[in-house]
């Protein structure tokens, strides 16, 4: 009897040796988008834990989080939509839901995952646990045309909003009951290209790409329908080049101010969150795509298109002026703050590295090898209305 109980707290020992006891808090994913594989990172040792390959064409990837953080929902450009265990580090579910995906998100209550589809157009929610589809809404409009879908996030109350790019509409579906999804239908403007929710959820803005302005929609008082904010904003009388499209989710909201990407301009616009009118313009060094904001609101980092996609500048709030400009390598697709914004990392996709960098002195910290990364997702997003 001895003999066996000694065996056994040795098995328990040798587990628990194998597979320490952790929280997923400080735990996140980069997408190596060339290879189709992601990094899952420890972001307080500043190092990689794992790696997970099959995950399929990464190349606009995106993730979102299951509420408790163990969990990352992958969204591939190839339709895929991968369920990554970061606490087992692997793969505990992946599905082939449409034939061109570009993103999605998670609901207010955990429970379901709904992807965006350019093909077919329209969105699917899927149960968060077993991936099973739960409903499937497509972005029908016109003689039975289906629309490529864009600016998809979650909002209160367990709704789904998003926008038909190429019917001018904005969608709200509310998925309490997903067998009968409840779907309102708004105008919007001219080619949505991207949106995103407020922090505290009440606002969903739209860019507009065929249209000079934008679309807003108060989530509160849905039966006042989109209205129209920074109307001549102006891509100028002659239309300007865009290189690459503005990323909408990253815009910052500091305060009472928002940091918008001017579309083929090199600036930043400032728009007043309560009027949702422009109180001033910060000229960058090239078309922004990326305005994110430290935590505490104090600095607005951004990065930009080609040719001018090897820096990134950092703005203060307080001044509304640059600080500091960084050249982390070539080709910057993205940035994040840790949860409280004492680091940032930055991906250098051509440079094949990601930067952390100290949020208070502006100096690198590390970096490490990634292969063409692209998107780094941490799990604080878990807790954050839009991410």
């Amino acid at each position: 009897m001895r003999t066996k109980w000694i065996i056994a707290l040795a098995i328990c020992l040798n587990a628990c040796v194998a597979t320490p006891i952790r929280g997923t808090g400080d735990l996140g994913l980069i997408i190596e988008r060339d290879v189709g594989r992601v990094k899952i990172i420890d972001t307080s040792a500043n190092k990689k834990l794992a790696t997970i390959n099959g995950l399929g064409d990464l190349s606009h990837a995106s993730v979102v989080f299951s509420r408790d953080g163990r969990y990352g929902y992958v969204f591939g450009r190839d339709g895929g939509l991968t369920k990554v265990d970061l606490l087992k580090q692997s793969v505990e579910k992946r599905v082939l839901q449409a034939g061109n995906s570009i993103g999605g998100a998670i609901s207010q209550n955990g429970r379901y995952v709904a992807t965006q589809n350019y093909t077919p157009g329209g969105i699917k929610v899927f149960d968060a646990n077993t991936l099973q589809l739960v409903a499937d809404i497509p972005a029908t409009y016109g003689d039975g045309q289906l629309s490529k879908v864009v600016g998809l996030v979650d909002a209160p109350g367990n709704q789904f909003v998003f926008s038909l790019f190429d019917a001018g509409e904005i969608w709200v579906a509310d998925v309490t009951n997903p067998a009968k999804p409840e779907i309102q239908k708004f105008p919007a403007g001219k080619q949505p290209y991207d949106g995103l929710i407020t922090p505290d959820g009440r606002h969903y803005i739209a860019g507009l790409f065929g249209e000079d302005g934008l679309a807003l929609l108060d989530l509160w008082h849905p039966e006042q329908g989109v209205k129209r904010i920074l109307d001549g904003y102006g891509r100028g009388e002659e239309k300007l080049p865009v290189y690459k499209m503005p990323h909408l989710r990253g815009w910052a909201v500091a305060g009472t101010r928002a940091y918008l990407p001017a579309i083929g301009h090199h600036e930043l616009l400032v728009v007043d969150t309560q009027s949702w009118k422009e109180v001033g313009r910060i000229p960058v060094a090239g078309q922004p795509v990326f305005a994110i904001t430290r935590p505490d609101g104090r600095q607005v980092w951004v990065n930009f298109a080609f040719p001018d996609n090897g820096y990134v500048q950092i703005i203060s709030t307080e001044s509304q002026q640059i600080i500091k400009t960084l050249q982390p390598g070539r080709a910057v697709l993205h940035m994040e703050f840790t949860p409280r914004g004492e680091a940032a990392w930055v991906s250098s996709r051509d440079d094949n590295h990601v930067t952390i960098y100290d949020t208070q002195t502006l100096q690198a910290v590390t970096e490490f090898p990634a292969s063409a990364p692209s998107g780094i997702f941490f799990t604080h997003r878990a807790g954050k209305i839009g991410f």
